[in-house]
C-alpha cells in the first residue's frame, strides 16, 4: 500500500502503482488539510468575485454567474470540454493521469471536497480507467480536454475501461457500488485545470526510457563483445578525464556487463606488441567504428537527459498545478498560471530527442553486424542458411531503418509549436500533452529497433558458437531470450518473433 499525501511521491512509487498494481491509501492528515481548505474556500468565496466559482471560464470570465447556477457551471465545464478525438489512451496512461491528478489535489490547495480524492482512490484501486482521447489538450490551462474526460467519469457519465473492455461508467459504478461525484464548489475546474495528463504520461515515458537505456547499454556491450572489440574505449582511465556523470556511469555499466568476457581484447596485448609495428598495413582495425567505440559518449548524455526529466517530472507530480490556488494558510486565493505545462513539455521534447539518438545508435550497430563488408566477420544479414536462397535478418532491417526514420521526424519539438487559441486568452501554450504522447511513440519505436538488434546479436553468437566465451551477464541474457526465440536457419515470418522479444524487453528490467 502506498500512502498518497504523506511523503513526496517518487518515480519508484509511481511505477509500483501503475505497473505493479500496488493499492493506494490517503493520508489522514492530508484529508484533514483538504477539509480545512474546502471550508476556507466556502467561507472566503462569499460575496467575492473569484474566477471559476462565480464567473465564466477563460475569456468568458468577464461574465458573472448567478448564485443559483454555480453548481451547474461546474458540470457545464466538464461536459463542454469532453471533446477529445483520436485514439483512446491506453489504460496504463489513463491510470497514470489519475495518479497525477490525485497527487495534485492531495496538496490541499484546490478547494475541493474530500469526496473527489476518495473517488479517485477507489477508481485507481479497482483498475477502472476513464476513456480519454489523445487529441485535444494544448497544455496551457492544463490538459483541459483530457482531464474533462476524467471529470465526465467522476460525475458518473462517459465510458470507462474495466477488465479490458469499454463500459458505460454508470454500469461499472453500479457494479462496484461506487458513488459518482457531486459538485460542491469548484470540483469541475479543479479536475480539469492542471498538467496531470502530460505529467502522468511523462512519468510512464521516463520509466520506459530508463529501461531502453539499460537495454541499449547491454546490447552495445554485446555488439562489442561479438566483434571482439578492444576494451579501452569504455575504460575508467579514458572516460574519467571527461567530466560528465552520464558518460562515466555508462562506462562503468559496460565494464560490469563485460566483466569475465573472453572475447573482449586488450589493446596492450594485441597492438602494443613490438612485432606489430613491422607491418605497413594492419589487417586488424586499429580503432572500431564510432557506433562501437563512442558508446559512452552517445549514451552518456541520454542518461543525463533522462535523469533531468525525472527530476522535473517528479517535481511537477508533487506540485499544485491548479488555478486559482486556494491558500487557507495565508487566508487568500491567488490567481495565476500554475496549470501551464512548459516544464513538462520541454523535458518531453528533450527526452524524445535523446531516445531518437538511442534508436539511431542501435540501428548503426545493427547495420554493422548485418553488413559483411564492414564487419568482415559475419555472413551478409547474419544469414545462417544458404546465401542467395535464404535471407537471414535482411527483411527485419527494413523495419528498423524505417522506424528510426519516423523517430527522427517525430523529434521536432512541440515546445516551440505554440498556437494561440481560446479567443487569444491562451496566447502562448505548451502543447505538453502532445509532447508527452509523441515521446511515448518514439519510445515504443525504439523498443522495436532494439528488439531487432537483440535478435541479430543472438544470431551472431550462434554463428560464432562463442557461448562459452561470453561474459556471465551476456550469456544469461542469451539463454533467457533464446528460450522465447530459438536460433533460426530457414526463413520464417518474423513479426510474431519480434512481438515476443519486444514484450520481453518492455516488461523486464535490464541490467543497469
Amino acid at each position: 500500500m502506498i500512502t498518497i499525501g504523506q511523503d513526496v511521491l517518487s518515480l519508484a512509487d509511481f511505477n509500483d502503482i501503475v505497473f505493479n498494481k500496488k493499492p493506494v491509501s490517503l493520508s489522514p492528515s492530508a484529508l484533514t488539510k483538504i477539509e480545512t481548505n474546502f471550508k476556507f474556500l466556502q467561507n472566503f468565496s462569499s460575496n467575492k468575485l473569484i474566477y471559476g466559482i462565480n464567473t465564466g471560464f477563460g475569456p468568458m470570465a468577464q461574465y458573472k454567474v448567478s448564485e443559483e447556477n454555480l453548481l451547474s457551471l461546474q458540470y457545464n465545464l466538464i461536459r463542454s470540454h469532453s471533446s477529445g478525438s483520436g485514439n483512446l489512451l491506453m489504460p496504463t496512461l489513463a491510470k497514470a493521469l489519475m495518479i497525477a491528478r490525485l497527487n495534485s489535489l492531495i496538496q490541499a490547495y484546490s478547494g475541493v471536497h474530500t469526496d473527489i480524492v476518495e473517488l479517485l482512490t477507489a477508481l485507481i484501486n479497482n483498475d477502472v480507467t476513464p476513456c480519454i482521447y489523445e487529441h485535444g489538450g494544448v497544455g496551457a490551462s492544463g490538459d483541459l480536454v483530457q482531464l474533462a474526460h476524467l471529470g465526465l467519469v467522476l460525475i458518473g457519465e462517459g465510458e470507462v475501461i474495466y477488465n479490458g473492455e469499454i463500459h458505460p461508467t454508470a454500469d461499472i459504478f453500479k457494479q462496484l457500488n461506487i458513488k459518482p461525484l457531486s459538485i460542491h464548489v469548484r470540483e469541475g475546474l479543479a479536475t480539469i485545470n492542471g498538467t496531470s495528463a502530460m505529467t502522468g504520461i511523462g512519468m510512464v515515458n521516463i520509466i520506459q526510457a530508463q529501461k531502453l537505456l539499460g537495454w541499449s547499454a547491454m546490447f552495445s556491450a554485446m555488439t562489442n563483445e561479438v566483434v571482439e572489440a578492444y576494451d579501452d574505449h569504455y575504460s575508467h582511465e579514458l572516460n574519467i578525464v571527461k567530466h560528465h556523470k552520464g558518460q562515466n556511469k555508462i562506462a562503468a555499466v559496460l565494464r560490469d556487463i563485460l566483466d569475465g568476457s573472453k572475447m573482449i581484447r586488450s589493446r596492450t596485448d594485441h597492438l602494443y606488441q613490438p612485432d606489430n609495428i613491422a607491418h605497413d598495413v594492419f589487417e586488424d582495425k586499429v580503432q572500431e567504428y564510432y557506433s562501437l567505440r563512442c558508446v559512452t559518449q552517445v549514451l552518456g548524455p541520454i542518461h543525463d537527459t533522462i535523469a533531468k526529466a525525472e527530476e522535473v517530472l517528479v517535481n511537477e507530480l508533487n506540485s499544485v498545478n491548479d488555478n486559482p490556488v486556494i491558500d487557507h494558510v495565508n487566508q487568500n486565493v491567488f490567481h495565476g498560471g500554475n496549470f501551464h505545462g512548459d516544464y513538462v513539455s520541454l523535458e518531453m521534447d528533450k527526452l524524445k530527442i535523446a531516445i531518437t539518438k538511442l534508436s539511431m545508435l542501435s540501428e548503426r550497430q545493427l547495420n554493422y553486424l548485418l553488413n559483411d563488408k564492414l564487419n568482415q566477420k559475419f555472413p551478409p544479414f547474419l544469414n545462417l542458411g544458404v546465401l542467395g536462397l535464404n535471407f537471414g535478418m535482411q527483411g527485419v532491417q527494413f523495419t528498423a531503418t524505417s522506424t528510426v526514420a519516423e523517430n527522427q521526424t517525430l523529434s521536432f519539438p512541440m515546445y516551440v509549436h505554440s498556437i494561440p487559441n481560446n479567443n487569444d486568452n491562451q496566447d502562448i501554450v505548451s502543447m505538453g500533452c502532445n509532447a508527452a504522447l509523441m515521446t511515448g511513440r518514439v519510445i515504443d519505436n525504439a523498443f522495436t529497433v532494439l528488439t531487432i538488434q537483440l535478435m541479430t546479436i543472438l544470431q551472431a553468437i550462434d554463428y560464432l558458437a562463442c557461448q562459452e566465451k561470453l561474459a556471465p551477464k551476456t550469456l544469461a541474457l542469451y539463454n533467457e531470450v533464446r528460450a522465447i526465440l530459438p536460433k533460426f536457419v530457414e526463413d520464417t515470418p518474423k513479426y510474431k518473433d519480434m512481438e515476443r522479444v519486444k514484450d520481453f524487453l518492455t516488461a523486464s528490467q535490464p541490467f543497469s
